[in-house]
């Protein structure tokens, strides 16, 4: 019997406008937006490697190692078209150097978009599914009950041995498989376009990541059908059900996550926690312009101070670079390029290879504490604030899905941040290459009057995507939250719908 009831529902629910309405406009829109993502990301793309290019070049063109600017860049991820999430908003390109440990916060963008489709640039396909198929749920469950109430049809179904679970069961099912083919059918339009583009190479652990974007989907539009049950079932009017179905849609969809990013954090706290973090900051550069000046006075050979603060003034000017209280990137470098060095200049040698050793070192361990001071700083100012915020939106199930989707899309913030650790990594690398050639006191490093700087030998940075395992943990915990949602409310119904007349 319980397979005649589901039967009876999906037939019910396949044969209704509401349902021809949803798989047509769930594929039109999916399908066109995948279109226009496709493009964006190429674009994104491109530029990346013509950002690669043009490091690489300017690099290779540097003819001292003090005036090499590393930069690393971070590439767009291909599942951004499910979920952008951060990948296009936060920096995707940050310089690696010996005097600053590099920070998202401290990135740059690179490449330009398209004006065009930066009006798309929230619209993804879980943005469509959202607030489209959340839509369609509430409307397919608003008059689930209540409908067949009015009409008298409730009563006659519960006159056969039927337990009044089994007819929520069966109205659940059915519904839920109607809604799983415009999902389903979008996705598999949207697969196709995208293996079948030359930019995408989506290999087995994409296809994983995926599939964890379907079940998050999946449990999301539950919750929205759920709830539309429950008002169904709390309801005795199919009118009345509507109407509190649209307001706890627009509220949950639209008012309430747009609301809590509308809410300001308490900038006088910021700002005393920057400017404190500042203050011990701009203590350890000052420390570190003392022992340099020290450096200079302990030195063997008189009157170098006047040399060095005369030649090496672009160098040694400012003794810091002082902070932006937004990025908080405090950190000096000494830029130093001789094409040819006069008789003066060839007797100082010996002594400007022993002033930039002991200060490449110093330099090193001064950013060293500096990051001790920063990484703290950092956390407190973005993301602490981040973090409440997305407490606070988990209090829909517009929250709990976009973070769930982000984090198996590796577009949520530990995803991003996952190419900072890695840039960090190789900062350590690079200062292990300086070490181990003795770059910091090498000619090479101020000079090109012998030869230019080798760059060729400078190891090269890779970055690799988390894992899916990596993926699944960060995702787990919000799609096992939506699960309990949906427990919970079918509970409720159950309940409800026991006790009520029919």
């Amino acid at each position: 019997m319980l397979i005649t009831l589901i039967r009876r529902e999906l037939l019910d629910n396949l044969m209704t406008f509401r349902f021809a309405a949803t798989t047509l406009i769930t594929l039109l829109l999916v399908v066109a937006n995948t279109a226009v993502l496709i493009e964006d990301y190429e674009g994104r793309l491109a530029s990346y490697y013509t950002a690669l290019e043009t490091h690489r070049q300017q690099l290779q063109e540097t003819k001292t190692y003090s005036a090499g600017k590393v930069v690393v860049d971070r590439p767009p991820n291909p599942l951004s078209i499910f979920n952008v999430g951060l990948d296009k908003r936060l920096g995707n390109q940050v310089e690696v150097s010996y005097a600053l440990v590099p920070t998202l916060w401290d990135a740059e963008m690179s490449g330009s978009d398209n004006p065009f489709l930066n009006i798309f640039n929230s619209i993804d396909i879980v943005f469509i599914f959202e607030v489209v198929l959340s839509l369609m749920a509430l409307i397919f469950a608003y008059d689930a009950l209540a409908g067949e109430r009015e009409r008298g049809t409730l009563r006659l179904v519960l006159t056969h041995p039927l337990s009044r679970g089994h007819v929520l069961l069966a109205k659940y099912i059915g519904a839920m498989l109607c809604l799983l083919i415009p999902l389903m059918l979008s996705l598999l339009l949207s697969l196709i376009l995208l293996t079948t583009t030359a930019p995408f190479s989506l290999g087995v652990p994409d296809f994983l990541r995926i599939g964890g974007i379907v079940l998050a989907s999946l449990a999301y539009l539950s919750v929205f059908y759920l709830a539309g049950l429950l008002i169904s079932a709390m309801t005795r009017r199919t009118s009345t059900a509507l109407m509190i179905s649209l307001f706890v849609w627009g509220f949950l969809v639209l008012v309430y996550p747009n609301m809590i990013l509308a809410m300001t954090h308490s900038s006088e706290n910021l700002k005393s926690r920057a400017n404190s973090a500042f203050n011990q900051m701009k203590q350890l550069w000052d420390e570190f312009e003392r022992e340099r000046k020290q450096f200079l006075a302990n030195d063997a050979v008189p009157g170098e101070d006047w040399i060095f603060y005369e030649i090496l003034g672009v160098a040694s000017s400012g003794n810091y670079h002082a902070a932006k209280l937004s990025t908080l990137s405090c950190f000096r470098r000494d830029f130093v390029h001789f094409t040819a060095l006069d008789d003066e200049l060839e007797s100082q040698v010996s002594h400007l290879q022993k002033y930039f050793s002991f200060l490449g070192s110093q330099t090193i361990d001064t950013a060293e504490q500096t990051w001790l001071v920063r990484k703290p700083a950092l956390e407190h100012l973005f993301v602490q604030p981040a973090n409440t915020e997305g407490i606070l939106l988990k209090l829909s199930p517009v929250g709990v899905y976009e973070a769930a989707t982000q984090a198996w899309a590796g577009t949520d913030l530990r995803g991003v941040r996952d190419f900072f650790d890695a840039a960090r990594q190789y900062r350590q690398t690079v200062i292990d290459y300086f070490a181990d050639n003795k770059t910091f006191g090498s000619r090479h490093w101020f000079s090109s009057d012998e030869s230019a700087a080798d760059w060729s030998t400078l190891p090269q940075f890779s970055f690799q995507r988390s894992d899916v395992a990596t993926n699944a943990t960060r995702a787990l915990p919000d799609l096992f939250l939506l699960l309990i949602i949906n427990l919970a409310l079918f509970m409720a119904i159950f309940l409800i719908f026991q006790r009520s007349e029919v």
